[in-house]
C-alpha cells in the first residue's frame, strides 16, 4: 500500500493530565494490526504522570513522537502543532482517553483505499469510565453532507482524512468543539463523509461529561454556528434545538445504563 519507510497514517493524540487512561490509548495504537504508522503525542502542560507514561512508550518504539506544549492551550493549539508536523496521507484522531480495536486503522485504511473516499468515520462503543461496556453501539450514518454534519458531529477518536487529497487544516482557537470545528471545515472540502458501520473504537464516558456539565458545550456549539460558520440567526437557532434534544435524550440513557447497567442490552443506538 505504501512504499518502505512511508507513513502511511499520522495520528493526532492531544493529552492534559491523562495519566489514568492514556497508557490504555497509547497501547491500543501499538496493538494496531496495521503497522505503518506515527503517534504524535501533544502533551498540552499536563502535571500528573502523563510526560513520564507517554515517554516511556516512545523509548520502546520509535513511530512514537512526545512533545510537550510549556503552558495549557487547550486542545485546538495542541491538534494544530501535530498536524504541522504529521508526515502520514491519512490523519487520524485519537483522543486521550479512548481506545481503538486493533482493526481499526487496517479497515478504515483499506475502505478508504478500497472506495476511493477521503474523509472517513466509524461506528464506535460507549464504555464506562472504568472500562465495562457501557450500553450499545453509536452507529455512523453511512454517508452525511455538510448539512448532516452539522447535525450529527462523528466521534473525533473515529475520524480519518486524506491530507494528500484535501490537505491540512487550522483548527479555529475555541477551548470546546474545536474538533467538531475541523470536520466542518473538512466536509466542506471533502463533500461527503462516510461511514463505516463496524464498531472499531471505544469511547470513555467519563462522569463529570454527564448531564449539567455538558450545558456549557451550547454557548461553544452556538459560537461555530454563528462566529465560525456564519450560519444565518434562524437556522442556528433550530440546529441548537435539534442539538439539545438529542442530547437530552442520549444524555437521559447514559444516566439510567449508569444505575441500571441492564439497560444496556436495548441494543444499537443511531448516532
Amino acid at each position: 500500500m505504501n512504499p518502505p519507510g512511508e507513513i502511511a497514517v499520522s495520528i493526532i493524540m492531544p493529552a492534559y493530565n491523562s495519566e489514568q487512561f492514556i497508557g490504555e490509548a497509547i497501547g491500543s495504537v501499538v496493538q494496531q494490526t496495521f503497522t505503518c504508522w506515527e503517534l504524535l503525542i501533544i502533551d498540552d502542560g499536563s502535571t500528573d504522570r502523563t510526560s513520564e507514561i507517554a515517554k516511556s512508550f516512545a523509548a520502546q518504539d520509535d513511530r512514537i513522537k512526545y512533545i510537550k506544549l510549556e503552558n495549557n492551550c487547550g486542545a485546538s493549539t495542541a491538534r494544530n502543532t501535530a498536524m504541522d508536523i504529521a508526515g502520514g496521507k491519512y490523519l487520524a484522531f485519537l483522543d486521550s482517553d479512548d481506545t481503538w480495536f486493533p482493526e481499526k486503522l487496517a479497515v478504515q485504511v483499506s475502505f478508504m483505499e478500497k472506495n476511493n473516499v477521503y474523509f472517513t468515520c466509524t461506528s464506535y462503543t460507549k464504555i464506562h469510565e472504568r472500562g465495562a461496556n457501557f450500553g450499545g453501539t453509536v452507529t455512523a450514518r453511512k454517508i452525511l453532507d455538510y448539512e448532516g454534519v452539522l447535525k450529527r458531529c462523528p466521534g473525533n477518536s473515529t475520524v480519518m482524512f486524506n491530507t494528500q487529497v484535501l490537505g491540512k487544516f487550522s483548527i479555529p482557537d475555541i477551548r470546546k468543539r474545536n474538533d467538531y470545528a475541523l470536520w466542518l471545515q473538512v466536509i466542506k472540502k471533502a463533500g461527503l463523509l462516510y461511514g463505516i458501520q463496524q464498531p472499531l473504537g471505544c469511547y470513555r464516558v467519563r462522569c463529570n461529561s454527564l448531564s449539567a456539565r455538558k450545558i456549557p458545550l451550547v454557548a461553544y456549539q452556538w459560537k461555530v454556528y454563528r462566529s465560525i460558520e456564519k450560519l444565518p440567526f434562524g437556522k442556528s437557532c433550530r440546529l441548537l434545538l435539534f442539538l439539545i434534544g438529542r442530547r437530552l435524550y442520549h444524555t437521559s440513557g447514559d444516566f439510567f445504563r449508569r444505575i441500571w447497567p441492564e439497560t444496556a442490552l436495548e441494543g444499537r443506538r443511531a448516532h
